[in-house]
């Protein structure tokens, strides 16, 4: 019996986001925390938040009386980051909201992925549901940071 759709459910959004032809020579993909790399620009973390305590937040209840089944709801954390040499933020906070786009189009449903909303039959479905951007300034240039949240619902 499984207990929980949320490993599934990472492991589905890493595979379709390392999937998505946009992302895939531009965009360094990690599944949550790693040490920090500075040689590539552009990077999406997956269950990690620079200052999140939560990789994935969920909730459970019986979906209707006789307790068969549940409802899982949670939601999955992640990080986008964009930096580069130069001084020009507004390079880095577009590029980082470009990534998120990405994101976002990638759990939408089309003819060749017509099960990422339910991150490829995981979940009933999923969708990026929340962000805070955070920029710095720094002798490395300029950082912008986008954190982002996917939203989704199972029955268990």
């Amino acid at each position: 019996m499984v207990t929980s759709r949320v490993p599934a459910a990472v492991a589905a959004l890493l595979d379709i986001l390392r999937a998505a032809p946009s992302l895939a020579d531009s965009v360094h993909i990690e599944d949550g925390p790693t040490a920090v790399n500075l040689t590539d620009n552009d990077r999406i973390y997956v269950g990690w938040q620079p200052s999140g305590e939560t990789a994935v937040s969920l909730v459970q209840d019986f979906n209707a009386a006789g307790a068969r089944t549940r409802d899982e709801d949670f939601v999955i954390s992640g990080y986008i980051e964009s930096r580069g040499g130069d001084k020009d933020m507004s390079v880095r906070r577009n590029r980082a909201f470009e990534i998120l786009a990405a994101i976002e189009d990638s759990l939408r449903a089309t003819d060749a992925a017509p099960e990422a909303p339910t991150l490829n039959g995981t979940v009933l479905w999923a969708h990026v549901t929340a962000g805070d951007l955070f920029q710095q300034q720094s002798s490395g240039g300029a950082l912008a940071g986008l954190n982002y949240a996917v939203s989704c619902r199972a029955r268990i």
